[in-house]
């Protein structure tokens, strides 16, 4: 199987709630860069604001229940159901519970933790 996975352009940061407000200030305020809250139903993020960064887009999400931040990353394929056979050959299993996703979407897990989103690479 041969297996193409690309970066996507979406980056998320997992933030505690008791430093979200900071961070937020520190992109917007100190880098300056574009940032906007935008409007989310997720039973774990609270909140969350996008910020422009270069060709990528972060994305601040505030989340109650952390103590430490972490980063994820996303990753696109030709076919979600394909990656997955692949990854799991490889002994990479799904992680679908760490949060809610959109049918034909998987996370996984890097060996030293970091959180990668697996979805449909858009066709251009």
């Amino acid at each position: 199987m041969n297996q193409k996975f690309e970066a996507g352009i979406n980056i998320a940061i997992k933030i505690p709630k008791g430093k979200y407000e900071k961070t937020v200030s520190f992109y917007r305020d100190i880098l300056k860069l574009e940032v906007s809250e935008k409007p989310i139903d997720n039973p774990t993020v609270s909140r969350t604001h996008e910020v422009k960064f270069g060709n990528n887009v972060i994305w601040l999400d505030c989340v109650d229940n952390y103590t430490h931040s972490e980063t994820w990353l996303q990753l696109t394929v030709p076919n979600v159901a394909e990656a997955t056979d692949y990854l799991l050959s490889n002994g990479v299993e799904t992680c679908d519970e760490l949060e809610d996703l959109p049918e034909n979407m998987h996370w996984i897990q890097d060996p030293a933790g970091t959180v990668f989103n697996v979805q449909q690479r858009k066709e251009e």
